[in-house]
């Protein structure tokens, strides 16, 4: 160590533990009348100084000039003792002229007599950086999924009136002309094949509305959600052999084609884990008003859900949630009562470009 060095170690004989103040990672400082009477090797590499280098210099000299008057405030509150310490993440001015973020966390103490701010800091710069970054790639995450959406449902929508319209028109024309087919044949053989062919042409028209409905059900752009939720709540009853209970209170008439399409999404995508999953009996699904909000109930009697297990469903709780989060509004899952599990979803109704 330079003479400097052993010199700047005795004059500060007061400070405790200083050698391992000097080798500490982390900043070590003391500010007072607004000066720094003494910094560790650390804290002034924060600012590209040595420590000689910043104990030389004012606040004004080491903090921007829009945030100075925030740092004398906090030095004052410390000073006075309210509070008399503190925690926050400040910004220093590295002597290359560019802006440090540096998280403090210093208390009022007596310092060669008279009361200083003595504390740590850690430079968070990076961490501060690859948070707002991480921040912004979550932003942009949820934007394409809810572009994602948004062009899944206008597919739905268009692959199912071209089902219902064009393939159903042929399949409808086809079934006519067997129908005049069937009234011309003169033999058992081939009304028998004509038969045939409608009862197939028939089923075909079935099946077509059958995928024209689970595509973008018609009952939900001509009735609204709750006659949606209920029709297809009692498809699923038939299909799964389990109890319903459906009940809607106070569902306005008309709601947003945005909130209708993710409100039923949810429910199917519910309903299927329920399906997939629960092994339940009976199933109840609420639809209602409360405090300028839609929300959805959905509860079941099966096995509940342990949602630190494993990851089943966990894709389609993640877009669940997504759903709910486009809306504005949350979605909540969980245990219901001793047995069984329950589903939330509330989203306001007056939030823009959700309007009734």
């Amino acid at each position: 160590m330079s003479s400097s060095g052993h010199q700047q170690l005795e004059s500060y004989s007061d400070i405790p533990f200083r050698a391992i103040v000097e080798q500490s990672l982390v900043g070590v400082y003391v500010m007072q009348d607004e000066r720094f009477p003494y910094v560790n090797a650390t804290f002034a590499a924060m600012l590209g100084y040595t420590p000689a280098e910043m104990m030389a210099r004012t606040l004004d000299d080491l903090v921007p000039a829009d945030w100075i008057d925030e740092v004398r405030k906090r030095y004052q509150q410390r000073i006075s003792s309210s509070p008399p310490e503190m925690q926050f993440v400040t910004r220093g001015l590295h002597r290359d002229g560019h802006v440090v973020m540096i998280e403090v966390h210093g208390a009022r103490m007596e310092y060669r007599g008279r009361p200083a701010v003595v504390g740590v800091a850690v430079n968070v710069t990076e961490r501060l950086r690859n948070e707002a970054e991480l921040q912004r790639s979550r932003a942009d995450l949820r934007e394409l999924a809810a572009h994602m959406n948004t062009v899944r449902e206008t597919q739905r929508a268009r692959y199912a009136r071209e089902l219902h319209d064009v393939l159903g028109g042929m399949l409808t024309s086809i079934k006519m002309d067997v129908t005049r087919v069937l009234r011309r044949a003169n033999s058992g053989e081939l009304r028998d094949i004509a038969k045939g062919a409608l009862e197939l042409t028939q089923e075909a028209i079935a099946a077509v509305r059958a995928m024209s409905e689970e595509l973008r059900p018609s009952t939900l752009d001509l009735l609204g959600l709750a006659a949606a939720i209920e029709r297809e709540l009692k498809v699923f009853a038939r299909r799964h052999d389990v109890a319903i209970r459906f009940e809607a209170v106070d569902v306005p008439d008309q709601l947003s084609p945005e909130i209708s399409t993710a409100f039923y999404r949810i429910f199917q995508e519910a309903t299927t884990n329920v399906a997939r999953h629960a092994a339940a009996s009976c199933v109840r699904v609420k639809l209602y008003l409360q405090d300028g909000c839609l929300c959805l109930d959905i509860t079941d009697d099966g096995n509940g859900i342990d949602l630190t297990a494993g990851r089943i469903g966990a894709i389609g709780v993640l877009g669940m949630t997504e759903r709910a989060r486009e809306l504005g509004g949350t979605l909540q899952i969980g245990c219901h009562d001793d047995r069984g599990t329950k589903l939330r979803v509330t989203a306001p109704l007056a939030r823009e470009g959700n309007a009734t």
